[in-house]
């Protein structure tokens, strides 16, 4: 394996402010990390326009959406008067810490740069001052807009020629950002390469992002905060995004052909016609982002009772006592930065952006190695490329369920898998086109109550041990659980995922009947994914078995080993204890010092230690003092808990306290994948989800090779 290169670092400079540089750097550092590459991010002055009171907004996406461990940036005025009184040795020394801070964990620090048209002579000398202290290479950031290739290099060449420390910094590539559409997008990423002036070399084009208005909308909760509109009713004001802003000046039938998704409608709130016309587009199922009402009033008494019946009750309606041109104006104006509570929004800017970068010239540049890590995002890209490699047919039983739908349009736009919804058609679809949900031709929709006689013959031949008769057969499969459950075991589907709206026990008790364990495989157990800021981790049992014996503890760690390997993770193993080593005794902790024992003998290809305190298994310096010697040395990644009552509470104390997305439970030990859902998961999660059973009946057809180190060799 080639040694990583070490304390490269990239400068990003902005040549305009609509190339958006925040947006642009934060995907290149994801597309990095995806890349496999250790990343630090570093802005070293924040100027006032993207701060959030005392926030920086750059440093704090970079921290909750990245993982990034970044330093405080020093505030533009503060270095500004820094340079004003000849201080600017002083100014660099303390820049040069910030980024050596967060060098000797990483292969990569990318520096965010300064917007050149706030105190433009300041600002630009800022950045030549830090390129050239930090030797760091330069990357040029560009608003694309309608300019060819030709008009781009001249830019480009513009950049490198004011920041490049006369031509000894090299270009190590551009970003070219908000080009006018995807065409234009797309004939830039096949020109591939940009000629400079004087340049002996054409630049690498890293991406080419063409500009996308849906990821420009913001929610309009942060407008009402940012603008101090007064919230006459909530609604869904949390997650309504404004995409059009539309003042009802004109007669209510001219209205109604300008009303759009996510339009915001401003009125006076005596204008009950344009109120009344735009409800009912509402009330037909048209998502509208909210009402802003005008002049100080309310609407009539008669109308309020209207909006504040369901479903009209979940429309946001906001106030203000400006007049109606001089809030539209307001509105119209509105700062384009993400609100730093909007993480939801950032995190799709950056996914969008990273998608597009080509991180393939950095690479042959610095000769980077192909792979090492696996940090979260790495771990979710992986997932969904794992998933689209195998292309699985995961049946939905709760296929009414609106999280339900739209996780399985999803993975058909992804291409994550073929999702099967269980439920009555017309149903699915008036839920969908009530939610706004746009279900694709591939997400295949199985009518349960025409399904359910073709499997009531092999059910009693399944369960015919029991005395099950045909009638219980049939009143069994009107629970559409057992009905899928039924489809996979009878081949017809290669998965399911449930638990959205049914219990654990709703889930799994079908599967443990029907599908049964898997050969070598005495009990069923769980496994969560945690994804830690820098790693993921693996957390078992924390679903399925109250308080296993020793044995089943060692069965418990050897699935969760073997789930860590199939998805790209080498494990190291750490058998949870209140004590470690020989420091305690009793029956909870002897059952933990067997099943270790255990462990070795039935796998001495494992790396496992305990009885081990949480302490010692993932911090070195503990390890070593309380399991010197140990196998683990403070980096475990596989942590199995003896009981239910510690995992599940574990589990969710870190979920809940560090902010850490959590990805299960995945079943283990199972004879074909049942994975059992939280009845609080997001969308996301469930994706997650399908993601994980698509590999996992993949595993199962191929063996044990892991399916996610297939898709990224």
């Amino acid at each position: 394996m080639n040694t990583p290169f070490r304390h490269r670092t990239f400068y990003l400079v902005p040549v305009s402010r609509e190339a958006g540089l925040t947006s642009v750097t934060l995907g290149l550092v994801r597309a990095l990390q995806l890349a496999g590459v250790r990343v630090g991010y570093v802005k070293p002055i924040v100027q006032p326009e993207v701060r959030s009171g005392d926030l920086d907004l750059a440093a704090h996406f970079a921290r909750t959406l990245c993982g990034a461990s970044t330093p405080e940036p020093i505030p533009f005025d503060h270095a500004a008067e820094m340079v004003r009184s000849g201080q600017l040795g002083g100014l660099m020394e303390e820049v040069v810490s910030m980024v050596e801070t967060v060098q000797p964990d990483c292969d990569v620090v990318i520096v965010e740069g300064l917007i050149p048209d706030v105190d433009f002579q300041i600002a630009t000398r800022l950045n030549i001052e830090i390129v050239r202290s930090l030797g760091a290479d330069l990357i040029p950031v560009l608003a694309g807009g309608t300019l060819d290739a030709d008009g781009l290099a001249e830019k480009a060449a513009a950049a490198a020629e004011q920041y490049g420390d006369d031509g000894r910094r090299p270009i190590a590539g551009v970003l070219i950002n908000r080009c006018a559409d995807a065409a234009a997008a797309a004939a830039l990423t096949e020109v591939g390469a940009l000629t400079l002036n004087g340049a002996s070399t054409p630049v690498p084009i890293l991406a080419a992002v063409p500009n996308a208005e849906h990821l420009r909308a913001p929610r309009l909760i942060d407008i009402a905060q940012e603008l101090e509109l007064k919230i006459l009713n909530r609604g869904d004001i949390e997650t309504s995004r404004v995409q059009a802003l539309l003042v009802a000046a004109r007669s209510p039938e001219k209205l109604l052909g300008h009303l759009r998704p996510g339009t915001v409608v401003i009125t006076p709130a005596d204008r009950s016609d344009a109120i009344l016309v735009t409800a009912l587009v509402a009330q037909r199922g048209m998502p509208l982002a909210g009402f802003v009402l005008t002049c100080g009033g309310r609407p009539a008494p008669e109308v309020s009772a209207i909006l504040a019946a369901a479903p009209l009750d979940r429309l946001p309606i906001l106030g203000t006592d400006d007049d109606t041109f001089t809030t539209a104006s307001r509105l119209a104006s509105l700062s384009a930065h993400v609100s730093r509570a909007d993480g939801d929004r950032m995190e799709r800017v950056i996914s969008f952006i990273a998608e597009k970068v080509d991180t393939g010239p950095l690479a042959r540049r610095l000769n980077l190695p192909v792979d090492a890590l696996m940090p979260p995002p790495v771990f979710r890209h992986r997932l969904v490329e794992a998933a689209r490699a195998a292309n699985r047919r995961i049946v939905l039983p709760e296929g009414e369920e609106p999280r339900t739908i739209r996780a399985a349009a999803i993975c058909a736009e992804k291409r994550i898998a073929h999702c099967i919804l269980l439920g009555a058609p017309d149903r699915i679809r008036e839920v969908a086109a009530a939610h706004g949900i746009d279900l694709p031709d591939n997400v295949e929709i199985i009518d349960a109550e025409q399904h359910r006689s073709r499997y009531v013959a092999p059910l009693v031949e399944l369960r015919k041990a029991k005395g099950l008769t045909r009638l219980q057969a049939e009143i069994a499969l009107e629970d559409s659980i057992v009905l899928g459950t039924m489809m996979l075991a009878e081949n017809h589907v290669d998965g399911l995922v449930s638990g959205a709206v049914h219990t654990t026990a709703s889930t799994v008790r079908p599967a443990l009947q029907l599908i049964k364990t898997a050969p070598g495989s005495s009990i069923v157990s769980s496994v969560f994914f945690m994804l830690m800021p820098d790693q993921v981790l693996v957390y078992g049992d924390c679903a399925i078995n109250p308080d296993p014996t020793a044995d089943e503890l060692a069965e418990i760690a050897i699935q969760s080993a073997d789930s860590a390997s199939a998805f790209g993770i080498e494990p190291r193993v750490a058998m949870i204890s209140y004590s470690t080593g020989a420091s305690g005794a009793g029956e909870d902790v002897d059952k933990v010092r067997r099943a270790t024992i255990k462990v070795r003998a039935l796998r001495p290809d494992l790396i496992v230690d305990g009885p081990i305190q949480y302490d010692a298994a993932t911090v070195e310096s503990v390890g070593r003092q309380k399991a010197p010697g140990g196998p683990l040395d403070g980096r475990a990644n596989v942590f199995i808990f003896p009981d239910l009552n510690t995992g599940n509470t574990t589990y969710k104390a870190v979920q809940r306290s560090a902010n850490v997305i959590s990805v299960g439970p995945m079943l283990q030990g199972l004879r074909k994948p049942v994975n059992d859902l939280s009845r609080g998961a997001l969308v996301d999660d469930i994706v997650y989800t399908i993601a994980l059973t698509a590999i996992q009946a993949a595993a199962g057809d191929a063996g044990a090779k892991s399916a996610v180190a297939a898709a990224a060799e």
